[in-house]
């Protein structure tokens, strides 16, 4: 598996506003999301009316996809009528099985000998939650009752 991430700044010359930068943000990823298999949300420069930093992700089994898709939203950030696009960082990364072998996560879990276990100071055994103060499991409905 295969996670591309990209960086895209925008400046907005003509917003005068946060209103003004919303309307051309989410126009952007409005466009983003309906022809791309991406995900995309405003990261940083939140409180800036003239400059926005965008993150954009996806996920393929094959790294040129990522690169086509990474890509293919530059291109739409260039083509923003309101905005110029100042800066872009994208990264392809090789995640699990299907590349490098990236650790942590669910796969440093998963391997773990403890997986589902607590280690608690009374000394209970993995699945004893008695120690806790409302006594049960974590994710235990409470409407179950």
């Amino acid at each position: 598996m295969f996670v591309g991430v990209a960086r895209i700044v925008l400046r907005l010359p003509g917003s005068h506003s946060l209103k003004a930068k919303r309307r051309v943000v989410r126009s952007y990823k409005e466009r983003l999301a309906s022809r791309l298999p991406v995900s995309v949300a405003e990261v940083g420069e939140l409180d800036l009316h003239q400059l926005a930093t965008l993150g954009v992700c996806t996920v393929s089994n094959d790294s040129r996809r990522c690169d086509e898709v990474l890509a293919a939203s530059v291109k739409l950030a260039r083509q923003v009528s309101d905005a110029e696009l100042t800066d872009v960082a994208t990264e392809v990364v090789a995640f699990g099985a299907g590349g490098s072998g990236i650790r942590g996560g669910i796969e440093q879990l998963a391997e773990d000998s403890a997986w589902g276990a607590r280690v608690t100071d009374s000394g209970a055994p993995p699945g004893d939650f008695s120690d806790l103060p409302w006594g049960k499991a974590p994710l235990e409905d409470d409407h179950e009752k």
